[in-house]
């Protein structure tokens, strides 16, 4: 079996799973600049040399997931398969010029372009880098603060997390009690509101609550990371990524799962010659 060589892009906020315990979506680009999936991932449960970052390289064994009609949609072969961590793609001082080349190959400015695309038979696309227009707002809703009882019931029955052993294992992961969202026009005017379920939201979150002891403080600050830092001062690109179970049958399918957010690039105006 060949080993897949992908680059990171993408790494959502932990949930849990009766069948697969705990999960983290990843996703990135192959080296011919295509998307790939990979899923299910039990992240935490991977050794430190194993937990890859964004923007690393990694190989691993990689088979089509065939439960999953996405085309994008691979797994590991097994639950442990060994991940190789290589090279890093770093951001260039801050110009993010090598990260651009890799990103930034396929483009969509236009939503209801991209939900044709994911519910085209043939193209059932499920995997995006997003370009808005304009970002209106972030909106915040409150959910619910915990995980689903049945489902921890479970995890508790098969000691998923158990630490009796010598060897350390993650507790279940906390429950965002809050819903992030990008409200945006895109090319054509249209506006969307999309849930943000980047891994970097709910850390950055848990920091800011951790830091000020105030959930509205907490919030407060994400919105002001993602709207004036990213949104208003970089040159913002959404990934997105449909949920399996409503790709074909929801009028908007995505998630925001990863932000791309380098700086705007400088223009340098060249003088011409006069003669």
């Amino acid at each position: 079996m060949a080993r897949t060589k992908v680059l990171i892009t993408v790494k959502t906020y932990p949930t849990i799973s009766s069948k697969y315990e705990e999960l983290v979506c990843t996703a990135g680009f192959r080296e011919d600049g295509t998307w790939i999936r990979i899923y299910p991932v039990q992240y935490r449960k991977k050794s430190y040399a194993e937990q890859y970052s964004k923007y690393q390289w990694i190989e691993l064994d990689l088979v089509k997931n065939t439960e999953d009609f996405r085309p994008e949609s691979y797994r590991p072969a097994t639950h442990e398969t060994e991940i190789s961590i290589l090279e890093t793609v770093p951001p260039d001082g801050g110009s993010w010029d090598a990260r651009r080349k890799l990103v930034l190959k396929n483009v969509y400015t236009n939503l209801t372009a991209l939900i044709s695309d994911a519910k085209d038979k043939r193209k059932l696309t499920s995997l995006a880098v997003f370009k808005p227009t304009e970002i209106l707002d972030i909106k915040v809703r409150e959910v619910e603060r915990e995980w689903d009882k049945e489902k921890l019931l479970t995890l508790n029955q098969l000691n998923i997390f158990d630490v009796s052993s010598n060897i350390e294992r993650p507790k279940v992961v906390k429950k965002l009690p809050f819903e992030f969202s990008y409200h945006f026009r895109d090319e054509e005017g249209k506006e969307s509101k999309i849930m943000i379920e980047d891994w970097e939201l709910g850390q950055l979150y848990w920091n800011c609550l951790r830091d000020h002891g105030d959930e509205k403080v907490a919030c407060s600050k994400v919105r002001q990371k993602y709207l004036d830092d990213f949104a208003r001062t970089k040159d913002l690109h959404l990934f997105l990524g449909t949920a399996k179970t409503f790709q074909l049958r929801s009028p908007n399918p995505f998630l925001i799962i990863g932000t791309f957010h380098p700086k705007f690039q400088k223009i340098i105006a060249r003088q011409g010659s006069l003669f």
